[in-house]
This record gives structure tokens, C-alpha cells and sequence, in this order.
């Protein structure tokens, strides 16, 4: 284990167009993206993982199959936690208006199917699995200030894939406390604007959170937001105020982790260092966080990001289109 602790994320792109798939074809060991993905997450070494991006399933089949994999490649990791995602999720409802029930945009969140893209942890580290809080089922309309359309359904939940505090055990026997999310996109609606307002409101919700004026308990310190808020602050499409503010909360660290890659976007004003994915047309934008909070020692940072002349670039390029976020505390 590192004598330091890494937290990182990564958006590893592990989902299929139907359940088990994903889980096929890691057993079967025959998915470029995938093998190189598990050569990524080896080579990062975290000791607390959040994966994006990843199929869920009951009984966790998928991740302990990914599990299984890495620990074949050298970096097993002992904890494993799938996070049941809202995607996917059937509301009865006809929400895109079109007539027709039963589609992905009429779940609870875009979906095929129930768990397509989900969240999960990796740890190396025990997870306090009795405490864990799952904010997933959160109403989007109890949301102080909420940005949702008028014509929003009743029972319209805020979190698109989900939103947890996991406690993860150290050492020393203190309790980290991980604040995970994934947003939607910003983007794939209309003029309403829907999923540009959810996107926003779904890192609102943790301003609300830490300022004690949402019916859960705040956060105890220390902990870690971390998180894909799909949405650069400063580049793309999408309402930027919330991330903003959560990037320089009083309470938070942004240390700001950069990439090596010499890449530069021509009309984006961000600096693309700080990028964690790269999009067709639109570009490099920085769409995943790590955020610590005040009373953490950050030693390191970094997005696994190197010049397209290194030999892992290519690598990094097959597994997905983002690239895993870190940052390293002191123990």
C-alpha cells in the first residue's frame, strides 16, 4: 500500500447496450477498451477508487469481475461497493412528451435499461458499510432554490446516476468520509432546458449539504467530494454557477491537478491542463473533481494525462475518453 492515501476517480466507460453484457465480455477477456482500462486503474495505484461509468448489477458480478481482473494484473483491491444508479429506473411516465411510454428518457434517468452506468468504489481500505448515506432518493423539488422546469413531474428525483457518503476506515482507525456523485449532462434536451437545470442542482445539492440547510446531518470533517460533475467550469455548455461555488467553497481544497499533455483547444478559454476528457468537436473539458476538505494535507495531484508521445497515452486513448483524476493526502 502507498505510504500516502491517493483518492481518485475515473470514468472507465463499462457499460453495454443491455444487462451483462459489460460482464460478458470482462469474463470472456476480450474487450480492448476494457483490458486497457484495468492497465490503467494498475498503473494509477489508488488506494480509493471511484469508478464511473460501470453497469450495475444485484449482486455486484460486474465489479467483482473487474476486481478479479486487476488482482490478475497486480492491484487487487479487497473492498468493492457497486452503487445502485437511478438510471434506467421505469416512472410509468410519458417525460419526453413523445407519445410513446417505456423509452430511456421516460426513466427516472436516461436508461436503456435499470443500471446502465452506474457508480462503484474500490478500496483498499475497509468501507463502513452500516454507515453509508444514500442521497439517490432525494427529491429534486425539496432542493432549496431549485432550478427544475414547472411542467417536472412529482417524484422527479435530483440525482440522475446518484449521490452518496461512504465512510471509508483508515489506519489509524479515523473515518474518511467520501461525498460520490455523477451527474448527468448538461446537454440532450430542449429549450426547457431540463437536464442543464438538473446537471446544475445536482452540485448545488452539496452547497446545500455543507451549509446544514438540507434535512440530512452536514458532513463530518474530514471529507472528500469527489465526484463527475459534467461540467467544465469554464468551457461547454451547461449552467456554471454551482460548480463554481463548490470548486471554491471556503470548506474545500481545489488543487487544481493537471495532466502533461500538450493539447490546447482553439476558442476554449479553460486552461486544457486541467481536462479530464476529451470530446469530439467540442474538445478537452475538465468534468471530474476531487475536492478535500480544509483540515486535509494534500501532498500531490495529477490527471493521468500524459504528451501523445509517451507510451501510455495510447492506452489511456483505448480505455475511455477520460482520464482518472487524483489526488494524494498525507496519512
Amino acid at each position: 500500500m502507498r505510504p500516502d492515501l491517493r483518492v481518485a476517480i475515473y470514468n472507465i466507460d463499462f457499460w453495454a447496450k443491455g444487462p451483462g453484457l459489460a460482464l460478458q465480455s470482462l469474463t470472456r477477456g476480450d474487450n480492448p477498451a476494457q483490458l486497457a482500462a484495468i492497465q490503467v486503474i494498475a498503473k494509477l495505484d489508488a488506494n480509493v477508487l471511484l469508478l464511473t461509468g460501470i453497469d450495475y448489477d444485484l449482486h455486484g458480478d460486474t465489479l467483482a469481475a473487474l476486481e478479479k481482473r486487476l488482482t490478475e494484473a497486480g492491484a487487487s483491491y479487497p473492498y468493492r461497493l457497486p452503487l445502485r444508479p437511478n438510471t434506467g429506473v421505469a416512472t410509468g411516465l410519458d417525460l419526453d412528451g413523445n407519445g410513446i411510454l417505456g423509452e430511456p428518457r421516460d426513466a427516472m434517468a436516461y436508461g436503456r435499461w435499470a443500471g446502465e452506468g452506474g457508480m462503484a468504489i474500490l478500496s483498499r481500505l475497509p468501507i463502513d458499510t452500516e454507515n453509508i448515506r444514500d442521497f439517490s432518493g432525494f427529491l429534486w423539488a425539496d432542493l432549496p432554490g431549485a432550478l427544475m422546469p414547472p411542467d417536472t413531474p412529482p417524484g422527479q428525483l435530483l440525482s440522475t446516476t446518484g449521490a452518496y457518503e461512504v465512510p471509508i476506515t483508515l489506519p489509524d482507525g479515523k473515518i474518511l468520509r467520501l461525498l460520490a456523485y455523477y451527474a448527468g449532462p448538461p446537454i440532450f434536451d430542449g429549450p426547457e432546458d431540463r437536464n442543464g437545470r438538473r446537471n446544475h442542482d445536482e452540485s448545488a445539492f452539496w452547497l446545500h449539504l455543507l451549509a446544514g440547510d438540507l434535512h440530512f446531518k452536514p458532513p463530518e470533517p474530514p471529507f472528500v467530494i469527489l465526484g463527475q460533475s459534467n461540467l467544465d467550469p469554464a468551457d461547454g455548455a451547461g449552467r456554471k454557477q454551482a460548480i463554481t461555488a463548490l470548486l471554491h467553497h471556503f470548506a474545500l481544497q481545489d488543487p487544481r491537478p493537471r495532466g502533461q499533455s500538450t493539447r490546447h483547444d482553439p476558442g476554449q478559454s479553460g486552461d486544457p491542463a486541467l481536462d479530464t476528457a476529451l470530446y469530439p468537436v467540442i474538445g478537452g473539458l475538465r468534468v471530474e473533481i476531487v475536492l478535500p476538505s480544509k483540515d486535509l494535507h494534500i501532498t500531490a495531484s495529477g490527471v493521468e494525462w500524459p504528451p501523445d508521445s509517451d507510451p501510455t497515452a495510447a492506452i489511456l486513448t483505448t480505455a475511455s475518453r477520460h482520464h482518472p483524476l487524483w489526488v494524494d493526502l498525507a496519512p
